[in-house]
């Protein structure tokens, strides 16, 4: 049976699916509409769901079965970013001001997983392969980390095998590191008073969140270079400046390129939090909302989808979509290209002649490289329960920044659309030579043990931790 072509033939289902979500624009542990249709779409298609897993009400699992053979998962994101709402447009044009937009292309992360899974029920309703298909719907991989919760719910110990991709600007096998990461919230508690007539009865909880950050900030030079700390005042003590602050807090992000580096960083930030209410004469609470691990990586797995991609071959695209591509690039800084060249481990004239063609249309060699990406993802803990790979694909102007309205406004366009399907017929692809060879199946599972055994894998999420649902 051939899969891509099959894909190919139904690609207005899976185009239309995407838009949809596209249009919801959820933000995390509140993709009730997006995961509502996705849900519909695979029970109509057979598949056996399973609903509000790991006490997540939009996360769930569908599975569907035909004779013995390994369990393959693929994985699913469905949700948006605060902020990013924007219109089809090559310029800033936001649908509703202040509303949510799909900045990382998550309506099309999880329509081209579904659209890979039902490709291969037809194989497996045709007799041409045998075992199990899942199909994750991980909500909030925007810092809630619902996969992290999922992995600590046992939701993957029975996979063999798990695939997953990103949207990208370029085309290519995902085989650098990601930030391990913490999100926690820290919450002063101080005393009211009348800022003129008796500030010495007043204790400012708006002055310990200031001197956190002042504290933070001389951390900087104390970390070690691939470290992040980022942070916003999420309650700024009120309105009133006549009045003294009782009650502010902030939200922060501590990342390190492996979590034995994150969790002393996360106590040395604690540790100033501390610092701060003794100065103020405050109460703390700190509250950790969640935690992501860094990627265990499988070489096993990435190489099958290094070579589906270059079999398949990347898309071409139209003269419209090279407009619109063109018109986009001239909103984007210029040094995003040549960060682009550092991330994907390419030499600036590589990054040049690419950016001249403005959309990718090739597949970049597998660059096996120890290059840590600046960011994080909850793919992180599920590649240290089963063998993963990621792929990304060209589904944006080369450049366009992550977490963008330039991001929002390619989402929905056909330059998006083709890179999912693309995404779609590798994983099909790549699902299937698994199902069909056993060999290659316990070959992935044997590095993955030689792997793991190196490092000692903790969940970042603490035992009795509920997942973060109205952070």
């Amino acid at each position: 049976m051939d899969l891509v072509q099959w894909i190919e033939t139904n690609q207005k289902t899976f185009t239309d699916l995407s838009d949809s979500v596209w249009g919801f624009a959820e933000i995390g542990y509140k993709e009730v509409k997006s995961s509502t249709l996705l849900i519909k779409a695979l029970e109509d298609e057979g598949f056996t769901v399973e609903k509000g897993v790991a006490e997540i009400p939009t996360a769930f699992v569908a599975s569907y079965t035909k004779g013995a053979g390994p369990v393959i998962g693929i994985l699913g994101e469905f949700d948006a970013l605060p902020g990013l709402s924007q219109d089809c447009v090559p310029y800033r044009k936001p649908l509703v001001d202040g509303a949510p937009g799909h900045g990382c292309g998550h309506n099309l992360l999880g329509v081209a997983g579904i659209a890979a899974v039902f490709a291969l029920k037809q194989a497996l309703d045709a007799g041409v392969l045998e075992g199990t298909l899942r199909y994750y719907g991980c909500p909030a991989e925007e810092g809630g980390a619902g996969k992290a919760f999922m992995v600590k719910a046992g939701l993957f110990d029975d996979v063999d095998v798990c695939l997953g991709w990103h949207p990208d600007s370029v085309n290519s096998t995902l085989w650098a590191n990601f930030l391990a990461n913490y999100r926690v919230g820290f919450k002063f508690h101080g005393k009211p008073a009348h800022a003129a007539a008796d500030p010495y009865n007043g204790r400012s909880a708006l002055d310990a969140v200031e001197l956190m950050n002042v504290g933070v900030n001389y951390l900087r030079e104390h970390m070690i270079p691939g470290a992040r700390i980022h942070y916003v005042i999420t309650n700024g003590g009120g309105t009133a400046p006549n009045v003294v602050p009782a009650e502010a807090a902030s939200l922060y992000s501590v990342r390190a390129p492996r979590t034995d580096q994150l969790d002393p960083l996360y106590e040395r930030v604690k540790a100033i939090a501390r610092g701060a209410a003794m100065m103020t004469g405050t109460e703390l609470d700190i509250e950790l909302y969640s935690g992501m691990s860094n990627l265990l990586l499988n070489e096993t797995v990435n190489n099958v989808l290094q070579k589906k991609m270059e079999e398949t071959g990347a898309p071409r695209f139209s003269e419209e979509e090279r407009t619109f591509a063109k018109e986009i690039s001239k909103t984007i800084p210029s040094d995003s290209f040549e960060e682009a060249a550092v991330t994907y481990g390419l030499d600036a004239g590589a990054i040049t002649a690419m950016k001249d063609s403005l959309l990718h249309e090739g597949v970049l060699p597998a660059y096996k490289s120890e290059i840590v990406q600046p960011g994080s993802t909850d793919v992180g803990d599920v590649s240290w329960v089963v063998p993963t790979g990621q792929i990304g694909t060209a589904c944006m102007a080369i450049g366009t920044p992550g977490h963008s309205w330039q991001t929002v406004a390619q989402g929905r366009t056909g330059i998006g659309h083709k890179g999912m399907l693309y995404a779609a017929k590798v994983l099909a692809l790549g699902a299937a030579e698994f199902m069909q060879n056993h060999e290659l199946v316990r070959k992935a599972q044997d590095e993955f043990k030689e792997r793991h055994a190196a490092s000692n894998y903790v969940s970042p999420i603490p035992d009795g931790l509920k997942p973060p649902l109205n952070i």
